[in-house]
């Protein structure tokens, strides 16, 4: 099932840090929301349209599994960020943490070895970096399906024609940040408390901007509907979408290729796992990295009352470079064909394969 929620009025979808009325920071937005949060929203709405009394805790693990486990069947991919366009809903993808732009185009960096005379602390046998001044990138870009796949095959993508075309789009065409502020109430006396005000960050979108998401495992739903989703109650409206089908992994993977992260990725050793083959048949080799500023993520568990372990999560439009034999292939036993430690089931570390030219 494909689904494309659109919001209401605004969405609140905070950070996992502890908020309230007097606390010293603002309430911030994650958008898109993490994966965790999405799979909640779906879940939830899948007790409303199976007509699950929310009284019987039996019924409910029946239908969506508990706070550790999900029902059977149940896989899910994004959410991700897209848009109504000629040619239906499309998804939209953060840029590649290896491109620049020069001349007009956007380009990807090539792995490099160090020069003479260069020391570094990179863990990696070959590094990224631009022989010449690029131009300077002011604001956050996403990239359309499409051009994503073209960029990450070609390793160049020509700028005016993509933004014409409505291929690639600055942050502020897709959503904008509003700043709100409150004051905490004393239920008692029903009066404001003094000292308490706070303010908090609502995302806004875009007309025919939404979130696309796939979800396997939840029957039933109907074609379009209403459901709750994010902060405050907030409403979304959702319906089955032409989402088109998610790129296939090439098989076998190129000599050289490059994963990049459509969705954050949890590492047990930070930025990379223990051991990159339990993703891999054959043999492959990690050259180089273009990493984001890691992302924190934590929570609350209504059910027992407790904090969610926070972990760090490596960002969307991060890129690895990879070497391999020529016949590596990614393992056909991953759940959702993800690069994770964690959460592969709900959406963590989905990927596009790209290529890469050694120089």
């Amino acid at each position: 099932m494909k689904l494309f929620l659109e919001p209401i009025d605004v969405w609140l979808f905070r950070d996992g840090r502890p908020f309230d009325a007097r606390s010293d920071h603002r309430a911030q937005s994650l958008f898109p929301p993490y994966p965790t949060v999405m799979q909640g929203i779906l879940r939830s709405h899948h007790l409303v349209v199976k007509g699950v009394d929310l009284r019987d805790q039996k019924a409910i693990e029946r239908t969506v599994g508990t706070a550790t486990t999900y029902p059977p069947g149940f896989r899910m991919r994004g959410p991700f960020m897209a848009r109504r366009t000629s040619e239906g809903v499309r998804r939209y993808f953060p840029l590649p943490a290896d491109a620049v732009t020069q001349e007009n185009t956007l380009r990807a960096l090539t792995p490099l070895s160090p020069p003479l005379g260069i020391w570094t602390s990179v863990p990696t046998p070959q590094i990224l970096w631009c022989e010449s001044e690029g131009d300077e990138i002011k604001e956050r870009w996403w990239v359309r399906e499409d051009a994503l796949i073209m960029y990450l095959e070609q390793g160049i993508l020509r700028l005016d024609e993509a933004k014409r075309e409505g291929r690639i789009c600055p942050q502020s065409a897709l959503f904008q940040r509003e700043n709100r502020l409150g004051i905490g109430l004393d239920d008692a006396a029903r009066t404001a408390q003094e000292g308490a005000l706070y303010e908090v960050e609502f995302i806004r979108v875009a007309s025919g901007v939404g979130l696309a998401v796939d979800v396997e495992g939840l029957e039933g739903w109907p074609e379009r509907g209403i459901l709750r989703a994010g902060g405050e109650g907030r409403g979304a409206y959702f319906e089955i979408s032409d989402t088109p089908a998610w790129p296939e992994v090439p098989d076998p993977l190129p000599e050289r290729f490059k994963i990049y992260l459509a969705t954050p990725a949890y590492f047990e050793e930070g930025w990379r796992p223990k051991d990159w083959q339990r993703f891999f048949h054959g043999r492959v080799e990690l050259v180089a990295v273009a990493l984001g500023r890691y992302e924190v993520l934590g929570g609350f568990d209504l059910a027992t009352g407790s904090h969610k372990p926070a972990r760090r999560y490596v960002p969307a439009g991060s890129v690895y470079f990879f070497q391999s034999d020529g016949q590596a292939t990614l393992k056909a036993d991953l759940v959702n064909q993800a690069i994770t430690d964690y959460g592969a089931e709900i959406g963590f570390g989905q990927i596009l394969i790209g290529r890469w030219e050694h120089v």
